[in-house]
């Protein structure tokens, strides 16, 4: 069956089975065709970063992205996709009212699950200093707007917790289990700051959590394995592959650049055939064709 009728996106309900079986390990993905790529190589889930966003724009992750801008990337991503994806919506795009707005769009846009953050605005890198967190009370009432409003039970709300870095881990453990208390289906710990923190929260909190592995931040960089032996539940890894395409290009424009010509590496570059077979042109063309055969 060609892709335009088979590619039909995983969504919530796909999502809450992987949680239930086994770790969710979701790569970044920034494009339609990033998560394409996720598809072949074999991951189950995706992970659609604001900062993602934001650099695919050239703009740094400083609340400058928009509501829509970031729904119309999921809604790209979900349509060529069959990876139920994880969105992250910074801090739900504003107050209460706002965040239920974000609940609604990011279905419609095919989300499996978003994550909404306890971060004053603008709000920044979770790996940063400078960071000011919310009243936690002001945070569970975002929680509760946002499971109240969602149409799809399965759609899941992932409350991210910033306090460890501006008030210390015994917070963002009081604040982990306010927000599950408060209805969250999981909680994100951003910026624990060793393998034993992670241990403790581990212990202390109760329900799903998520961890996110990002390079150069405060976190050690623990593995997949690693972290199903703790017992999280979910582990992203943001902009692992926008980084690498970075580099990439960079080395691509600069050889091309020198040269003048691409001669000398068309062995780092994917060929016509396979971004077909990739993209599924094929299965398109056969498409089209059949109309003219009526």
């Amino acid at each position: 069956m060609s892709r335009l009728k088979d590619n039909v996106n995983g969504g919530p309900a796909a999502l809450r089975e992987l949680i239930k079986n086994d770790m969710v390990v979701a790569p970044g993905v920034f494009s339609g065709i990033s998560a394409l790529v996720a598809e072949r190589a074999g991951f189950r889930s995706a992970y659609l970063s604001g900062s993602g966003v934001a650099g695919m724009m050239g703009l740094p992750d400083l609340s400058v992205t928009t509501l829509t801008e970031v729904a119309a990337e999921a809604y790209r991503i979900t349509t060529v996709s069959s990876l139920p994806i994880i969105v992250d919506v910074d801090t739900g795009f504003g107050e209460t009212v706002n965040v239920m707005r974000t609940v609604r769009m990011m279905e419609d846009a095919g989300a499996a699950a978003i994550h909404i953050e306890d971060q004053e605005q603008p709000k920044k890198c979770g790996h940063l200093n400078g960071k000011r967190v919310i009243d936690r009370d002001d945070m569970v009432r975002k929680i509760r707007a946002a499971v109240s409003t969602r149409k799809n039970e399965d759609f899941m709300i992932i409350a991210r917790t910033d306090a460890r870095s501006v008030n210390g881990l015994e917070d963002a453990i009081d604040r982990a289990s306010a927000y599950i208390e408060a209805g969250a289906d999981a909680v994100f710990t951003e910026a624990l700051e060793s393998r034993d923190e992670f241990v403790e929260m581990r212990k202390r909190v109760r329900g799903y959590l998520m961890a996110n592995m990002t390079e150069d931040g405060k976190s050690p960089l623990l593995s997949v394995r690693e972290l199903r032996e703790i017992g999280y539940n979910i582990v992203i890894f943001p902009l692992t592959a926008f980084r690498g395409m970075l580099k990439a290009i960079d080395g691509i424009y600069r050889d091309l650049m020198r040269d003048g010509t691409q001669r000398n590496f068309l062995d780092r570059i994917m060929r016509r055939s396979e971004f077909y077979e990739l993209i599924g042109y094929y299965d398109y063309e056969k498409e089209d064709n059949v109309f003219y055969k009526i």
